[in-house]
């Protein structure tokens, strides 16, 4: 994958073929958390990140965790 392509979370998750509570309960982590991770009102710790990045099957440098 080129290192200047970026997908977003939501698009990560949908790829990987999760529904957002499957890839929740994949993180640990509530169906509203993912939710706003998803729509850029709160960013990821780095753990999470890297938990994203082994459910979601890519590389935690090509998420884009917000819009701007």
């Amino acid at each position: 994958m080129n290192n200047d392509v970026k997908i977003s979370l939501r698009a990560a998750r949908i790829n990987a073929g999760l529904s957002q509570k499957e890839a929740a309960d994949r993180l640990l982590i509530g169906t509203s958390t993912l939710q706003g991770y998803e729509s850029g009102r709160r960013i990821p710790r780095w753990d999470l990140i890297q938990k994203m990045q082994e459910v979601y099957n890519i590389d935690c440098r090509h998420l884009k965790l917000t819009d701007s």
